[in-house]
């Protein structure tokens, strides 16, 4: 049956490759993107898709998520930021977590107050591997990522009552580019040159898990469209489904 689903994040990666997909499953999809410049660029690729501007950080584009009637909402949108948690700048924190997390949750809100009044309804929130894994380098995401295991959890109790289903998405290090801008440039504040050798030591260690053997993207979009579909789900769903022993594993020297 076809189904009315929002995409958060639709502009690149994920979310993109996951609106087209359900596009030609015969779904409706509004793809959400941060800037007027990237809405125009994927309309344009694809006018298969409703295309909207909607930074989750802006109030009023929070707001026009009351025009559509949600089957599905995909909050899919994220920022990556790594490097020491000793070092970073309160202010490079704050600006990870208002997206990832308090920009999510607008979002997220604003959606289940319209699907909880109807009693029907699904909310998949995009989190990571790093959800339920801390590790150095990767301290300032993974603390947004586990705020969000802390919603999904928490919105999914809450809300089974009115018809309305919660799933959390955790994929691992998968292909997109993310990972190896996240890893690689974790902003002006952290100069390699000047850095400590145990500083510099992290992030090289960080770039080994995070970018080293990435899987294929068509695997998430896949899990992406299932979940959509599903007639239930589970509220971890990790991708794919043995990641946390494959990191476990020593890497190669």
């Amino acid at each position: 049956m076809s189904k009315t689903v929002l995409i958060t994040g639709a502009g690149s990666g994920f979310g993109r490759q996951t609106a087209v997909q359900l596009a030609k499953r015969g779904h409706k999809v509004i793809a959400t993107v941060e800037t007027d410049k990237q809405a125009a660029e994927l309309a344009a690729a694809h006018p298969e898709l409703t295309v909207a501007k909607l930074d989750i950080t802006n109030p009023k584009d929070v707001a026009t998520l009351d025009q559509w009637d949600l089957d599905v909402l995909v909050a899919n949108a994220g920022m990556g930021q790594t490097g020491p948690l000793s070092l970073i700048p309160m202010e490079r924190l704050r600006a990870v977590f208002e997206v990832n997390v308090f920009g999510t949750f607008a979002v997220v809100q604003r959606v289940a107050q319209k699907m909880r009044n109807k009693r029907a309804g699904r909310i998949l929130i995009v989190s990571s591997i790093g959800g339920v894994r801390a590790g150095v380098g990767s301290g300032p995401y993974t603390m947004t990522k586990h705020a969000l295991q802390a919603l999904g959890g928490a919105l999914r109790a809450e809300l089974v009552s009115f018809g309305v289903d919660v799933a959390l998405i955790n994929p691992g290090p998968f292909a997109t580019g993310f990972n190896d801008r996240m890893a690689n440039n974790p902003g002006p504040w952290f100069d390699r040159k000047s850095a400590a050798p145990e500083d510099v030591a992290v992030m090289d260690a960080l770039v080994q898990r995070i970018t080293v053997g990435q899987l294929d993207p068509a695997d998430v979009v896949k899990r992406y469209v299932e979940l959509v579909e599903a007639d239930k789900t589970e509220l971890v769903n990790f991708i794919p489904p043995d990641i946390i022993e494959r990191m476990s594993k020593p890497r190669p020297a």
